[in-house]
């Protein structure tokens, strides 16, 4: 069994920046890809960022277009552990942030894709 458990969610005004982090434990073979995903209340869960294995390709990180310049990936394969430093919050930004993980060959952005999910953290970012 796998466990993903997230920190670094919380309040703050836009314009401010937070640190996400997941940490990976128990019975990890190999993830294909592991990341960020977000779900605001009323809407669908929706890609963040990721780092993701091709079936005949290297290992890539990949950004949704929203997050493209205010946040930073990172992946640490020795550690199982993933980070998200978000910068430039906006609003629009409040969601609940989940850590992802999969073991599928051929994972893409699609969440149905991941297979394993932390419990989720909150971000909230004030006006």
């Amino acid at each position: 069994q796998v466990q993903l458990v997230e920190s670094g969610g919380g309040l703050v005004q836009a314009g401010g920046s937070l640190i996400l982090s997941c940490a990976a434990s128990g019975r990890i073979f190999s993830f294909h890809a592991m990341g960020w995903f977000r779900q605001a209340p009323g809407k669908e869960r929706e890609f963040v960022a990721a780092s993701i294995s091709g079936v005949w390709s290297a290992t890539t990180t990949h950004y949704a277009d929203f997050v493209k310049g205010r946040f930073i990936f990172s992946r640490d394969n020795a550690k199982n552990t993933v980070s998200l430093q978000m910068y430039s919050l906006k609003p629009e930004d409040t969601a609940v942030y989940y850590c992802a993980a999969s073991t599928v060959v051929g994972t893409t952005k699609k969440a149905s894709d991941y297979n394993y999910w932390g419990q989720g953290t909150q971000v909230t970012v004030s006006s």
